[in-house]
């Protein structure tokens, strides 16, 4: 169930991770797509790594869409599965999402969702726990996290995940798929952190560059599903790292529909910012 060898970060005492594993807490240790579809058909691209790396133009260009996110992490025969859902502004690089925790081991309790908001260089959780009070929010600078926030918040920032694309270093198309009712073209390959980083837009670069020196080895296998008009639906990444001496395999998946719906993100009063300790 563990996949090494790629993306791990270096250490396993990293702020990055131990935000995650705060997150996950003794969950590791223990143990909807909708959507109008495009005009025509996709057709395979004549440069299929041209067409990969554009995705994140093409969302770009689309504006806005909903979310979905999934993020399963596996470390010693035990999977546990942080699911979210939401919109993202793809020219602001913003979003908002609800995070969800499964239930503990015992599936004694639930917890309650996790509020982040996604924007250029920071993190905003709410209802974080690990001591934070559950008025407060908790600001995370992304650009000094191991991964770039590429895991470490439950789920991967869709415009990074769009924009780690860019480092595409190899990749084949697998045919045309249907993917809740959109005909969508299938690509599978290999993407290189460091040479996404410095293709990103500017609202990334610094996340990706981040995640680029963080990690020991910063190539990413994926597989992304690309529409008719080249945006793209579906990206899964897998990414795994060293937690604790254990290596933590993780495969984040995002979906993203509903394109052009109103995203709107209100960053919290700087007296709403938890700035006290946060329990690990």
């Amino acid at each position: 169930m563990v996949e090494q060898g790629y993306g791990r970060p270096r250490g396993s005492g990293s702020g990055a991770f131990a935000v995650t594993a705060v997150l996950v807490g003794s969950l590791v240790t223990a143990a909807a797509v909708t959507g109008c579809a495009a005009p025509g058909d996709p057709k395979p691209a004549a440069d299929p790594a041209l067409a990969v790396r554009n995705a994140a133009d093409a969302l770009a260009r689309a504006g806005t869409s909903k979310a979905s996110t999934s993020m399963e992490m596996a470390s010693g025969g035990t999977r546990v599965t942080i699911r979210g859902e939401g919109g993202y502004d793809f020219r602001r690089s913003t979003g908002r999402l609800q995070v969800l925790l499964p239930k503990d081991p015992a599936g004694a309790s639930e917890h309650r969702p996790i509020t982040e908001l996604l924007t250029p260089g920071a993190l905003y959780m709410k209802n974080r726990g690990a001591g934070v009070p559950a008025d407060k929010w908790v600001r995370v600078d992304t650009t000094t996290l191991d991964d770039g926030n590429l895991v470490t918040g439950g789920a991967t920032d869709p415009a990074a995940a769009a924009e780690l694309l860019r480092g595409v270093r190899e990749v084949a198309y697998l045919g045309e798929v249907d993917l809740a009712g959109v005909k969508v073209s299938h690509y599978r390959g290999v993407a290189d952190i460091a040479h996404a980083a410095r293709a990103a837009s500017p609202q990334l670069r610094g996340a990706l560059a981040a995640a680029a020196k963080g990690f020991a080895k910063d190539t990413v296998p994926f597989d992304a599903y690309l529409d008719a008009e080249g945006r793209l639906r579906k990206v899964r990444h897998q990414f795994s790292f060293s937690n604790q001496g254990r290596i933590v395999a993780v495969a984040s998946t995002t979906l993203l529909y509903g394109f052009g719906v109103p995203v709107e993100v209100t960053l919290p009063d700087h007296r709403d910012i938890y700035a006290g300790k946060i329990e690990t």
